[in-house]
């Protein structure tokens, strides 16, 4: 029998960030997330060893992001049609904000003016391919809207601008809106079936009350909002994050009554929600002065970080086989 020359070892594997999904942006947000949290509650090597990871993450995605759109603009349209394309907007705003808590307020400004950039051309374009019985990933359209409304409220606090707050706070309430438009689209079957997405069920709800605490905040450093406007904001606190932990509850009894064990991208999208209940917790504590709010934070922040490891170890081995199978 003739010997066959193998091809496919004269070609040279990709590396392994070129085949990422958009999907993988969720990742930087759930490792960002956490490192905030773990920077409220006075981890902080903890905090930075997760940020220069979240942030290294974030640079090579971004690159992919820029060659694809250079070289490769059939696949860059696909993707920029699909939800998890606005992960890019909220990854960006996410670590903005963490990095705003280090006091690199250039920076995260920068950020801000990347994400805002980005935001509505992505937001327009996945909105108008919206279809009925949509994935848990159709929440990210809130997400995507309330990372720079977070992100500019921390730079209102942080630099004293005013504006800043000011266009926050109608973003805030754009994010509400976009919320209740995708949940008309979410497929309630995706609580136990979907593979990790539908977490951002919840996960929208979090970063819509640790938005609302942002708010509060910078009106309280800088003065912003008169009695009436800081009690809306405060009682949206309330209601934002009960409902975000009565989704909470719901979505981990479902998935001890449906289990699924097999490591998919699209678990960063149930890490990053946990994590993100976990912060709004211990913001929205501190922006409502409700102090009892802060154990049960740091409570949900060791779970989302347990739930961190798990998923970073199966990223890890999924990764080694992925490539196992390209060296064949």
């Amino acid at each position: 029998m003739q010997h066959r020359p193998n091809h496919r070892a004269d070609v040279p594997p990709r590396p392994f960030w070129s085949q990422l999904p958009p999907a993988a942006g969720a990742a930087v947000m759930a490792t960002g997330i956490i490192s905030v949290g773990l920077r409220l509650t006075g981890y902080g090597v903890l905090s930075a060893i997760l940020l220069v990871l979240a942030a290294a993450l974030w640079v090579l995605l971004a690159a992919d992001f820029a060659l694809r759109l250079l070289r490769d603009r059939g696949r860059w349209r696909h993707e920029a049609d699909t939800p998890p394309a606005l992960t890019a907007v909220a990854a960006t705003c996410v670590l903005g904000t963490r990095i705003s808590l280090m006091g690199r307020q250039g920076i995260a400004e920068v950020l801000l003016v990347i994400a805002v950039l980005a935001w509505p051309g992505l937001l327009c374009v996945v909105v108008r391919h919206w279809t009925p019985r949509m994935p848990g990933a159709v929440f990210l359209a809130c997400v995507a809207t309330q990372g720079p409304a977070v992100l500019g409220a921390t730079l209102s606090a942080g630099l004293g601008v005013d504006w800043l707050g000011y266009a926050s706070m109608v973003v805030f309430w754009f994010g509400i809106v976009m919320y209740v438009a995708a949940f008309t689209r979410f497929d309630l079957r995706q609580v136990f079936t979907g593979a990790g997405d539908h977490w951002v069920a919840g996960g929208a709800l979090a970063i819509s009350a640790l938005a609302a605490s942002k708010l509060v905040l910078a009106g309280r450093a800088g003065g912003l909002w008169n009695s009436d406007v800081t009690g809306v904001l405060r009682d949206m606190c309330g209601v934002l994050l009960a409902l975000d932990v009565a989704c909470y509850v719901v979505l981990a009894v479902a998935e001890v009554l449906e289990p699924r064990f097999t490591y998919d991208v699209r678990r960063w999208s149930t890490v990053f929600p946990m994590g993100m209940t976990a912060v709004a917790m211990l913001t929205v504590a501190t922006a409502v002065e409700a102090s009892w709010l802060d154990g049960p934070g740091q409570v949900l922040l060791w779970i989302a970080v347990a739930v961190w490891i798990v998923t970073a170890v199966g990223a890890v081995r999924s990764t080694e086989r992925v490539r196992s199978r390209e060296r064949r």
